[in-house]
Formats: structure tokens, sequence, C-alpha cells
């Protein structure tokens, strides 16, 4: 298989404003090309521009392309084949959080660490487990205990729903990618937020689609005009939403903004693709919001699919999730499966069985971690970073900071001189932008949201010493 080409162009608008005020400026070329490759903004495999077509592009000498080529070759980040260029690699070493006995502290993923019933849920789940021996392991939709127990959390929560109307996947990711090859046609437009979820972009492009964003701001919350408008002008097949703790502004929509929506996707002849894996992850929201499907009238619930997961409730490591949809397109969905994937691991299923009859006192316990995560999130900046601002989300995972400078990117590498993994506010953006921005997570343990902090401080402090020029006028979308 052919390596994926990144266009000049396409480069240059992920690189932004890549020329810092010191130093030589093929490194300053390097040290950008090499976050894009850590934070997979150019994933690995992938043909980068050739050095002189780049270099007539940045309008630099191709002197500087070459040496900045030359320092990725030798660090590793990328190959030089023959014929090919130079393609990019990730070195082992990146693919490592530092653990507890002195590597990367990981601030990449927004998660929590693994529900304390687990271990017990495990052992309980063995029992049942040898009933399933005898037969085949395969099974499309899900194992029928677990597609129950969360027909019955839905149904609880308010959104009547029945077993037909659930197929469990490998995770959150699973179902979008699955839905992404499902619904979508090469060409077919796509409505995301922006910023959104990084790897549901990418599920949704590899299925052809061609992405339309819609903003969402801190405090302001979703462009309710340009969803209308976008809906309209462009009829995409399927919208991608996060109506409930967005990630990654924390954002929660109107229930007015919720009905709206679906009479809107039902007029276009959209599927809305609801992300709600965050949606039971409130802090001290004011309110109880239903299943956003629950805010459809009748017939117009089939415009309406869910996804959901046990990854930010229970664990991530358990790699279970669910779609919730009319019976037709479950059915469809599980035929079109095999192509991807055999099926979800049954022991796991019956892990996650098990562990949502405890659904009310897990979420009681995440969310008294994440009020602690944010309430001490907010003081440390507030006390330690007098230019950012920590809004006051309710739920969710993550606080969105804006940062007052657009150095996001820059500040993420040299984070990773501290110690600290961190992904740059462009990752959750599509064409560069966003470097206002950075994402912290809320659910780690105290101690290591301070160390992180800690360790922010001081890459903060190192690229203060050394700016980036220009930096207060470049373009920012959110």
């Amino acid at each position: 298989m052919s390596d994926a080409l990144l266009g000049t162009r396409a480069l240059r608008s992920l690189l932004g404003d890549w020329k810092d005020g010191g130093g030589p400026l093929y490194q300053a070329l390097f040290d950008r090309i090499r976050l894009l490759v850590l934070d997979g903004r150019i994933p690995a495999g992938t043909r980068l521009p050739a050095e002189r077509e780049l270099a007539q592009a940045l309008e630099v000498s191709r002197t500087l392309v070459t040496s900045a080529y030359r320092e990725l070759r030798e660090g590793g980040y990328t190959t030089s084949v023959r014929g090919s260029g130079s393609v990019t690699r990730v070195p082992g070493r990146a693919h490592l959080a530092v653990d507890a006995e002195g590597g990367f502290l990981d601030f990449t993923k927004a998660v929590m660490p693994a529900s304390p019933g687990i271990a017990l849920a495990t052992q309980q789940s063995m029992d049942d487990f040898g009933r399933y021996l005898q037969g085949p392991g395969y099974n499309f939709e899900g194992i029928p205990e677990l597609r129950d127990a969360v027909a019955a959390r839905y149904t609880a929560r308010g959104l009547p729903t029945s077993r037909e109307q659930i197929l469990v996947t490998t995770g959150a990711q699973a179902a979008i990618a699955l839905l992404s090859r499902v619904l979508l046609s090469r060409g077919d437009r796509a409505l995301v937020e922006l910023p959104s979820y990084p790897h549901a972009y990418e599920a949704l492009a590899l299925a052809g689609a061609r992405l339309v964003p819609v903003s969402v701001t801190p405090g302001e919350g979703w462009d309710e005009s340009a969803i209308e408008q976008l809906m309209r002008r462009t009829t995409p097949a399927v919208g991608y939403l996060m109506p409930d703790f967005h990630n990654p502004t924390g954002e929660s929509m109107s229930v007015e903004l919720r009905e709206r929506t679906i009479d809107q996707a039902m007029r276009a002849g959209t599927t809305l693709l609801i992300d709600e894996t965050s949606g039971e992850l409130d802090i001290d929201r004011e309110g109880s919001f239903l299943p956003f499907a629950a805010y459809a009238t009748p017939g117009d619930e089939r415009s309406v699919v869910s996804i959901g997961s046990v990854g930010k409730t229970i664990w991530d490591g358990l790699r279970v999730g669910w779609i919730r949809a009319e019976p037709g397109l479950i059915r469809t969905l599980a035929a079109a499966r095999p192509a991807s994937d055999l099926g979800t691991p049954v022991l796991e299923q019956l892990i996650v069985t098990r562990m949502l009859d405890d659904m009310p006192a897990i979420l009681e316990g995440r969310r008294e971690q994440l009020r602690a995560g944010r309430d001490r999130l907010q003081q440390l900046v507030a006390t330690g970073f007098p230019e950012w601002s920590a809004p006051p989300v309710v739920g969710g995972i993550a606080s969105w900071v804006a940062l007052g400078s657009p150095v996001s990117s820059q500040l993420a590498l040299a984070a990773r001189a501290e110690g600290l993994l961190i992904t740059a506010g462009p990752r959750f953006g599509l064409d560069g932008a966003l470097e206002r921005f950075l994402r912290i997570p809320l659910g780690c343990p105290i101690a290591q949201l301070e160390q992180g902090m800690d360790a922010l401080g001081r890459a903060w402090q190192a690229i203060m010493r050394n700016p980036v020029p220009g930096a207060q006028a470049f373009g920012d979308v959110a």
C-alpha cells in the first residue's frame, strides 16, 4: 500500500505560525513538524512534501527545509524511502506515557482511573462466562444480557428502549467508525462541531465525508444560526454532535436547541450521530437532561442515533460501547460489522452487564472526582497562570483552557521537555487553528493534576522567555 501524501498547502496550514523568535529557523520547523507527528495531526506513514516544494510554499531557503528534514530523520520521526521522499513515523519511545517510576505524565487522555468495583465484577462474571464457552464467541449485536441492561438504562433515564434497538461495539470509536462506513458515501457532507473529538473527524473522513464545521464557543455554546443554515444549504448525510458536556469545551445544548436541531435534521434528511459518552458526567449542572433522542417527536426519532460507552464512566480499559437506533438500522449495522470486527469480547460484556446495575453509585463517585479536579484546576490557574482562563464547567471530563496567546503547539512541545504529554489545541480542529486553547483533563488524581500543572508552569515560562513573533495577531476560530 502506498503512503498517504500530505500536500504542501495542507502542511503549511498545519504549521501555522511556526517561526519562533530565537534560534535557527530550521530547528523551529523541525520542532513544529515533530509535534504534529507526535500528536497525530500528521499520521505515521504520511509522505511529506518534497523539500523544494515546501521551501517555496514557506518562502524559505531549500537549505533550511533540508536541515529540518535531516533533524526529523535523525530523530526517528521520518524515514527516507527511495522514490517516496520522507515518510513519517513515531519513534518507539514516543508511544510511551511515563509512569509512576519516572516517565512522562500523560494528559493526552481525558479519562479517570478504573471504578473500584471492576475487580469484583470480573470475578463474579467468571461464573457466567462458563455457559458461553460451549458455543461460538462471535456475536455481532452483543450478548442479550448486556443489550437488555443498556436498554434498561436508557429507559430509566426517560427514553424507552428495547433490546432490538441496541448493538454492542468495542468502544465508542468503533461505533462511530461503523456508523460512518454504513451511513456515508464518498463525497457526502458531514456536519461536525469545531472543536471536537479528533478521532471522530478521522472516522468520518476515512468514510469519504466532506466535513462541514459549526463552531462551539466556551461560554456561548453552539452557533445556532450556523447549524440551521448548514443543514439547509449543505443537506449533510450525517451530523456528529456531543450535546452534553461537549469535548473539549464542556458546553451543553439547551432543550430548545436539541428540539430545533432534530427538526432541522429531519427536514434535511440528516442522521444525527449523538455522542453521549460523557452525558452522565454532570458535576453540578442544574436540571435533569434526558438522552438526546427523548426530545424527538414521534417519527422524528429515526433521525437520531445514540452512541454510548463505559470508557468515561467505568474504565477506558473495558472496550465496550453501544449504538442505540431503530431496529432496522441495528440489523443493517450488524450485517456490515464483520468487515471491520467480529464482535465484542464476551467476558468484557458480562463485566459491564454487572457494573451497569451499580451506575448511580458509580456516577456519584465520578462526580466527586471531577468536582475536585475542576475546583483544584481553577485554583491553580488563578494563582499560577494569570494570563489563562479556566471556564467554570458544570460537567464533563476536561477544561478547555484559554491561554491568552496562540501558543498551544509551542507549549505542548515545551511540556514534553518537562515530562508532560499534553495535546495541543489544534488537534481538536480541522485547519491548524485553536492555538489559543489547551485541553486539561479533570479526572486524574489531584496529585497528578498538580504535578502536570507544575510542568506546564515551567514550560510556560520557557516559551514566554522566547515568544512567537506576531502571536497576538494569529487568527483563531473559536
